[in-house]
């Protein structure tokens, strides 16, 4: 009996393993056939499966970059020992950096000597030639730069000039249709006039440019000149005293030619004078 047992537990291990090891063989096959069908699958089929690209960062919206209109002016002033020295340099400092002098003066007194000199030089040189200017020779007694910043006046100018252009074009367009004498003087009437503010627009604009592109410096170079006091000098006594009796009787008879001058009304008064005295005896004797 005990026999019995020990067999039919022996029969039952081996037919369970059996069953696990025929399990895993088919679990095998499944997976190595599962692989070779994946090895399989067509490549247009592989990048379908594939997610989609990410979609592409927003466009940087560009913005025109506006230049700045800047006006740049200065005033400098320089005392010097050797004047004609530093006028020279002056001068090929203007020349170098192709500027020109829009005005020139030579002042001499009693106590300096001095140029005022108003320079004009392209924008783009003016603080080069101030750097030179001041690195020359003489003593720097003042100082001012300015910058005036005009960029909106040019936007504001031209966009009126533009639409000025634009009903000018319109005004054009229907003086071309106009058919009566009235609607064709009444039209050519306000095309004098916006041409006439394109006009001024434009000199406007150009007289900016002109600001902008040619900076503008007052320059004065002077020397100190050591002052002496130097008094009036005067004639002796004799020449004096001579002097004051010739202009004393020069003076009496310039009053005696203007008493005669006036004997006309010497004449005028004498009458009145007589007859008010007539009038007043007669006055006199009724009483």
């Amino acid at each position: 009996m005990i026999m019995r047992k020990t067999i039919f537990i022996l029969i039952t291990a081996f037919l369970t393993s059996s069953c696990e090891q025929n399990q895993s063989d088919k679990v095998d096959y499944i997976a190595g056939q599962l692989m070779m069908e994946e090895e399989m699958i067509p490549i247009t089929q592989q990048e379908e499966i594939k997610p989609p690209p990410p979609p592409p960062f927003p466009l940087m919206e560009t913005k025109e970059v506006i230049k700045k209109k800047i006006i740049k002016d200065g005033r400098i002033g320089i005392e010097a020992q050797e004047l004609e020295i530093n006028k020279t340099h002056i001068d090929s400092l203007v020349a170098k950096y192709s500027g020109y002098y829009a005005n020139e003066q030579l002042n001499n007194s009693d106590w300096k000597i001095s140029y005022n000199l108003t320079i004009r030089v392209p924008s783009n040189n003016f603080e080069r030639l101030i750097a030179e200017v001041e690195t020359g020779r003489g003593e720097i007694k003042y100082k001012e730069i300015t910058a005036r910043d005009v960029t909106d006046q040019f936007i504001d100018l031209e966009t009126r000039l533009a639409n000025k252009k634009n009903y000018l074009k319109k005004y054009n367009d229907l003086l071309k249709q106009a058919k009566t004498v009235k609607d064709i003087l009444e039209i050519e009437e306000n095309i004098r006039g916006i041409e006439e503010e394109i006009e001024s627009t434009t000199g406007r604009l150009k007289y900016l440019s002109d600001l902008v592109d040619f900076s503008t410096l007052d320059l004065e170079i002077y020397k100190q000149k050591k002052h002496k006091y130097q008094p009036e000098k005067r004639d002796d006594f004799t020449k004096r005293l001579k002097h004051a009796l010739l202009m004393g009787w020069f003076g009496f008879v310039d009053i005696i030619v203007f008493v005669i001058k006036i004997w006309p009304l010497w004449i005028i008064v004498g009458l009145i004078i007589y007859g008010w005295e007539k009038i007043r005896k007669r006055q006199t004797d009724k009483e």
